[in-house]
């Protein structure tokens, strides 16, 4: 619901539908949308953190991560829906500041997995980069060529100097 109606089109009217239950349900739970909000998108970043994070544990190379966040910025419909969600709670946090915590906690948690590959500095570069790379994408009336996304990732990571690369 939060992918097709937005932050901002939510209401409990909807989500009692979509859930199949009855008003009372939601407003019982949720005493306001605010709250609604807050825990679909605190569940949404738990979820996402992990699926980063498996994403990239078969990582052993700089090609394999490159390949990897290309991958990540180009991905298919499943992956559109997802980012949606993500763009959903950053536009969502700069109107209500108490779900900024939840966008740092997503951008601490991602550049702390990136890190473990590129060192702090370059992952929150790479993490900048792939959030507007991907903004890029979902907004694109014409998919922009995987050697474009490439390249873009390629100038941020620091060239191998290390045996075995």
């Amino acid at each position: 619901m939060l992918v097709t109606d937005g932050a901002g089109g939510i209401t409990h009217r909807k989500v009692a539908a979509r859930a199949d239950v009855p008003l009372g349900s939601v407003t019982y739970h949720f005493s306001s949308l605010a709250e609604l909000q807050a825990q679909a998108f605190a569940w949404y970043v738990e979820q996402r953190t992990g699926q980063f994070a498996d994403l990239l544990t078969q990582v052993d190379t700089r090609e394999d991560l490159i390949e990897v966040l290309v991958d990540l910025v180009q991905g298919g419909p499943s992956r559109r829906r997802s980012a949606v969600l993500g763009f959903e709670l950053h536009l969502a946090a700069l109107r209500n500041p108490a779900l900024r915590a939840l966008t740092q906690q997503w951008t601490t948690n991602s550049r702390a997995v990136l890190a473990r590959f590129t060192g702090p500095q370059t992952a929150a570069h790479l993490d900048a980069l792939l959030e507007g790379l991907i903004m890029h994408a979902l907004l694109a009336t014409e998919p922009e060529p995987r050697q474009n996304t490439r390249a873009a990732i390629v100038q941020v990571l620091p060239p191998v100097t290390g045996p075995g690369e």
